[in-house]
């Protein structure tokens, strides 16, 4: 959860995708530039998902178990 809320400050406050990548991942996006972009939006979209919907799934769960 905190990578992802990291993920969605840096996009919102207009980072550049390869220094949130590697201060995040800890990966140098330069090594491997294709796969790094693939990597840090397939985490960006979902921690929008979490954001927006994925939570609600969670809580749901959470009361089932309950």
């Amino acid at each position: 959860m905190i990578l992802y809320m990291r993920l969605l400050d840096a996009a919102r406050d207009g980072a550049d995708w390869r220094e949130a990548f590697q201060i995040l991942f800890g990966l140098d996006p330069d090594l491997d530039p294709e796969r790094s972009r693939l990597m840090h939006d397939a985490h960006l979209a979902r921690a929008r998902w979490m954001s927006d919907q994925g939570y609600r799934e969670l809580v749901r769960e959470s009361q089932r178990e309950a």
